[in-house]
């Protein structure tokens, strides 16, 4: 399990559960590393901004990323963590290496546009 405090998917269950209760989620696919814990840093700051999406990490190297790692989205993806944003259990965009708060906001403003903040706070 991953050290964060971001809801963890730890299961199948859990990552389909997660897709079909929560409209727009960013599920975090990494390690507690130097390329991934800026982006976890960047999710649990932002959080409280996007009560409208569900915010997970999981784990890379855990059995249940095979969820993440295989989809074609990710497929040419070489650094970690794979950011995956999904809207009504569809992928919406992805990222791979890592993301500042800057990059994130615009993704999360873009691909779930109906409850965007009106405006950044620092």
């Amino acid at each position: 399990m991953l050290s964060t405090n971001l809801k963890h998917i730890l299961s199948d269950d859990d990552f389909h559960k997660t897709l079909s209760e929560n409209e727009n989620a960013m599920i975090c696919c990494g390690r507690m590393g130097p390329m991934c814990i800026p982006v976890y840093d960047v999710m649990e700051k932002v959080e409280p901004r996007y009560p409208h999406v569900a915010f997970r990490d999981l784990d890379f190297d855990d059995p249940v990323a095979h969820l993440i790692r295989r989809l074609p989205e990710v497929r040419t993806f070489n650094g970690l963590p794979f950011t995956v944003y999904f809207r009504n259990g569809k992928v919406v965009a992805a990222t791979t290496s890592i993301q500042n708060r800057k990059q994130v906001t615009e993704i999360l403003d873009r691909v779930f546009p109906d409850k965007a903040p009106a405006a950044a706070t620092a």
